[in-house]
C-alpha cells in the first residue's frame, strides 16, 4: 500500500461518515501528475501559500487602513487566524482539515487594498458590481501564475466562493470558513479597536459579554464550543442558537461603533477617492497596464482589466502608484 492509499485509509476509518473524504474530489479542472506524499488538499494548500496574491495579504488592510502600529491585523493575519479556527473545528467535528485549511488560506485571495472601502468602490465602478469572494474565485481560476491559474480543486474552489453571502458550500469543510471568518474578525477587530483607542473594554456590551466572554480567547472558545455542540455528528455547520444570536449582536455592535466610526471613515474617504481617480485613470490610459493584461483586455475588456490590476494591489502600491499618477515629483537640480 502507497503512502496516499494509506492516508486514505485512515481518512475512511477515522473521519466522520459526514466527512468529505479526499478520494472523492471531483479533481481540477487541468489533471495534475499525481504526488505521492501529499493529498490534493494538502497540494492545493502549498500553492495557495506560495501564490504571490497570499504573499500581497501581508501588506492589505483589515480595517485599519495602513496602520502604522506592528500588532494591529492585516489580511495576511486574519487569515491565518481564520485557517486556526476552522482547522480547529474541522479536527474536533472529525472533518478533512486538510479540505478546511486550504480553503481558510484562500478564502480572502481576491480582496482589495483599503479592506471593505476598497471593495464598495469597485462594487460601484465595475459595470457588473465586485464581491471580493468571487474576486478570490477568480483568482485561484485565472489570475495566478500570469494567467493560468492555481488550478485547484473544485472542493476548494467551492468553499472559497461560498465563504460569504447567501451561497452554501457544498462541503461541509466549506461551511466551516464562513463561520470561522466571522469569529475571527467580530474578536480581532474588538481588539484592535481597543488598541486604536476607538472602543475601550467596558464600552463592550455587558448582556452579551456574560454570554460570550470577558477576553477574545475566552470569545473564540465559546463560539468553537457552540459550533461544535450544535454540530457534532450532524450534516450541517451551525451554532447553538444562544450563542449565534449574541455573537450577531455584538457583529452589529461593531459595524455601529467600530467600522462606522467617523475617525476612521475619514480615512476609507480618502482611500475611496484614491481608488476612484485611479481606475478612471487607467481606463483611459489602459496601455499603462502591465502587458501581461493584454490578453484580459482583448477577451474581457478594459474594465475587467483594470477591476483585476486595482484589486490585486497592496494598500502601500496604491497609495505609491497614485502618487506617481497625480503627486508631481519635487525637481532636482542635476548636479
Amino acid at each position: 500500500m502507497g503512502f496516499i492509499d494509506f492516508i486514505y485509509k485512515k481518512e475512511r476509518e477515522n473521519l466522520s461518515k459526514y466527512a468529505f473524504l479526499t478520494e472523492n474530489t471531483k479533481g481540477r479542472d487541468f489533471l495534475l501528475e499525481s504526488d505521492n506524499i501529499r493529498t490534493e488538499f494538502q497540494r492545493d494548500r502549498d500553492r495557495i501559500i506560495h501564490s504571490k496574491s497570499f504573499r500581497r495579504l501581508m501588506h492589505k488592510t483589515q480595517v485599519f487602513l495602513d496602520p502604522e502600529g506592528d500588532h494591529y491585523r492585516t489580511r495576511l493575519t486574519h487569515t491565518l487566524e481564520v485557517t486556526q479556527i476552522g482547522r480547529t473545528l474541522s479536527r474536533a467535528l472529525r472533518l478533512n482539515e486538510d479540505l478546511t485549511e486550504a480553503a481558510c488560506l484562500g478564502h480572502d485571495l481576491g480582496h482589495t487594498p483599503f479592506g471593505h472601502a476598497g471593495e464598495a468602490v469597485l462594487n460601484r465602478l465595475y459595470g457588473t458590481g465586485f464581491k471580493h469572494n468571487e474576486q478570490s474565485l477568480r483568482v485561484v481560476e485565472k489570475l495566478e501564475k500570469n494567467f493560468r491559474g492555481l488550478n485547484l480543486t473544485f472542493e476548494v474552489r467551492d468553499a472559497i466562493l461560498c465563504h460569504t453571502g447567501d451561497k452554501t458550500a457544498s462541503t461541509l469543510e466549506g461551511r466551516i470558513v464562513k463561520f470561522a471568518d466571522r469569529i475571527a474578525y467580530i474578536n480581532h477587530d474588538i481588539e484592535d479597536a481597543i488598541r486604536a483607542k476607538i472602543l475601550k473594554n467596558e464600552d463592550l456590551p455587558q448582556n452579551l459579554i456574560e454570554i460570550l466572554g470577558k477576553t477574545g480567547s475566552e470569545r473564540i472558545n465559546t463560539m468553537v464550543n457552540g459550533i461544535i455542540t450544535a454540530s457534532n455528528e450532524q450534516n450541517d455547520i451551525k451554532m447553538q442558537g444562544y450563542i449565534l444570536e449574541a455573537a450577531d449582536k455584538l457583529r452589529e455592535f461593531l459595524f455601529e461603533k467600530v467600522y462606522g466610526n467617523n475617525v476612521a471613515k475619514v480615512e476609507e474617504k480618502k482611500s475611496e477617492y484614491l481608488l476612484e481617480q485611479m481606475y478612471n485613470y487607467f481606463i483611459k490610459n489602459y496601455r499603462l497596464l502591465l502587458p501581461e493584461y493584454e490578453p484580459i483586455i482583448n477577451t474581457e475588456g478594459i474594465d475587467r482589466a483594470v477591476c483585476d490590476y486595482i484589486a490585486g494591489m497592496t494598500d502601500r502600491f496604491a497609495i505609491n502608484t497614485y502618487c506617481s499618477i497625480f503627486v508631481p515629483n519635487t525637481w532636482k537640480e542635476i548636479e
